[in-house]
């Protein structure tokens, strides 16, 4: 990925949601990998359950884990029950509160603008993301919400955390998908 300024507080974008905030923004590398672990634990649950596995955990500023969330939009035919969606709604209410500053959120794929919209609102200090999503990603990959300066909260975006075992898995599901859907 090539190095491109992006502007934006000092930041710093090596590719596509890899920006990083002011200094003492982000997470250190080995922090950034336990939380990637755990959102892929919930990956994992998603695809036993039959749905697409993208899974997310919501740290609180002192690292805490507040909220859990895995794709459930099949079985609760929910549009927007997101990974990400789904997590931010248990963190917000472990919290008492649908504003989250200081809170990580860690996902297995890039979110999505709708996913990147609620992360602002909720005012996320960080949004950390495993596999690039080159179909609806809003991170960089198709659209860049979070560069938007008009936006009146800024938060620090980085991709690429275990984007190999991220990738890796959602391209497993969908290989055994097809061939599921093939012997039928």
């Amino acid at each position: 990925m090539a190095a491109d300024d992006s502007g934006r507080g000092g930041g710093r974008q090596d590719g596509p949601g890899d920006r990083r905030g002011e200094p003492g923004q982000g997470g250190d590398a080995a922090g950034d990998e336990r939380g990637m672990a755990l959102a892929l634990e919930q990956a994992m649950l998603a695809w036993q359950e039959g749905e697409v596995p993208v899974g997310a955990v919501l740290l609180d500023a002192g690292g805490v884990v507040i909220g859990r969330g895995r794709n459930r939009v099949i079985g609760d035919s929910d549009p927007t029950a997101h990974a990400e969606i789904v997590a931010l709604r248990e963190g917000a209410r472990a919290a008492g509160n649908y504003r989250l500053p200081g809170a990580t959120l860690y996902v297995t794929l890039e979110p999505c603008a709708m996913c990147v919209g609620a992360m602002l609102h909720a005012r996320l200090a960080r949004i950390v993301f495993g596999a690039a999503d080159p179909k609806t990603g809003a991170c960089g990959s198709v659209l860049d919400v979070g560069a938007l300066r008009q936006l009146n909260h800024q938060t620090s975006i980085q991709g690429g955390v275990m984007a190999g075992p991220c990738g890796d898995l959602l391209r497993r599901f969908f290989r055994e998908r097809r061939r599921k859907e093939a012997s039928e």
